[in-house]
């Protein structure tokens, strides 16, 4: 052996060296598919290829919705957080402007304004501003007491992620990025181990299935154990009683944590996605009622002469149609105070704070349903990669 050796010293050293280049190699190839492409190239349906995270994006859209609904994000919680006053002052200008203008197309419909003097006409518009304060605060006091009512958290998640499926690959890769160089060098290290077990194997047989086997073992292996380690042990334990030894996603925590909030409160749980949301989603009738009733309540406290003028029958279309016209103006409106309602929600903070009480396995779901499904099918992968190259390298040698 010492002879085979010294003679051919170069093809012995390159063995596992070659082997460090599969393990690598398979790592990328495994996290490059995890997340390209983004939609299916080939002949479907089995023909080609899609990238994991992509393909299954609607069961891990439903797992992230699940875990915002059901953990981290409370709608009476955040919303309670909003100032009805602060709001009212955020929100003035804009406010001020739709109350004139519905002023005077409500009462021009009922064929009174021209009927009233200037200082009549400046009057009203005055009596109806100087409600707004308390509209406001009537229609915040209803929206927080029937949010669950007006507002569905898990349909907002769904929706934003479902829009731009490139927010759900870029909230796994955030989360992800130390986990997959993590997976990539243990290739690398793995490779090199089992490379030195395959040069002495080759040195004492010679057979030309050895590379291709060995090739083939390092990718799989490799894989397995890769993605493993990302998650276990969850907790941290001693190798022997010296070596330390955790899961590297379950190791960054309070990292991770910060990271996915981040995103969540940027791409997912944005103010305009909210108020989105609340105006137009499933739930929206409920929240127009509430503010119709709201409206045409302050109109019967501030009516004064008006009911009289008008009768019954015509006071109740001016109720009507102002409330309308103040859902109208509700969506550019309520987006005025954007930074403002932001920051009171301060829905990254929220979630980056309850995902570090999330038990040991919830917080594992985060990460883990992007690998378990299609797990097997990175590892095949990497073993045909693996026994391609070791058969490339009998082809070498023997020829």
């Amino acid at each position: 052996m010492w002879t085979e050796f010294v003679t051919h010293w170069q093809v012995y050293l390159s063995m596992p060296v070659v082997a460090a280049v599969i393990g690598y190699l398979t790592k990328r190839a495994a996290i490059e598919m995890m997340f390209r492409p983004v939609e299916f190239v080939g002949i479907p349906p089995l023909l080609g290829w899609q990238g994991v995270v992509p393909r299954n994006s609607a069961r891990m859209i439903a797992v992230a919705a699940d875990l915002l609904t059901a953990k981290l994000v409370d709608p009476k919680e955040i919303i309670q957080r909003l100032d009805p006053d602060r709001l009212a002052a955020e929100l003035e200008l804009p406010l001020l402007v739709a109350a004139d203008e519905t002023t005077r197309e409500v009462l021009a419909d009922q064929g009174l304004w021209r009927s009233l003097p200037p200082i009549g006409q400046e009057l009203v518009i005055k009596r109806v501003q100087a409600g707004i304060p308390d509209l406001v605060a009537r229609v915040m006091a209803e929206v927080s007491g029937n949010i669950h009512e007006v507002l569905d958290i898990k349909e907002v998640a769904v929706a934003a992620l479902h829009r731009d499926k490139r927010v759900l690959l870029k909230l796994i890769r955030d989360i992800s990025r130390p986990e997959m160089t993590f997976i990539a060098r243990c290739g690398v290290y793995f490779g090199l181990f089992l490379g030195l077990v395959q040069t002495v194997v080759w040195a004492l047989t010679k057979s030309p299935l050895v590379l291709p086997l060995f090739g083939a073992a390092i990718g799989w292996f490799t894989d397995w154990l890769a993605i493993k380690l990302v998650f276990f042990p969850r907790e941290r334990r001693r190798i022997l009683g010296v070596l330390p030894l955790q899961g590297v996603f379950q190791r960054r925590r309070d990292e991770v944590a910060r990271q996915y909030a981040t995103v969540v409160a940027r791409e997912v749980m944005t103010v305009p996605n909210l108020v989105t949301a609340i105006l137009n989603g499933p739930r929206a009738d409920r929240l127009r009622s509430m503010i119709r009733e709201t409206v045409e309540k302050a109109i019967e406290e501030q009516a004064g002469m008006a009911r009289s003028l008008l009768g019954p029958a015509r006071f109740a279309t001016l109720k009507r149609t102002a409330s309308e016209r103040a859902i109208r103006y509700l969506p550019t409106t309520m987006l005025v105070a954007e930074h403002y309602a932001t920051t009171a929600l301060d829905i990254r903070d929220t979630i980056a704070t309850k995902m570090r009480r999330l038990t040991r396995v919830e917080y594992e779901g985060l990460l883990r349903p992007a690998f378990r499904q299609d797990e097997w099918k990175l590892i095949a992968v990497g073993a045909a990669i693996g026994a391609i190259i070791g058969e490339l390298q009998v082809i070498l040698l023997l020829h």
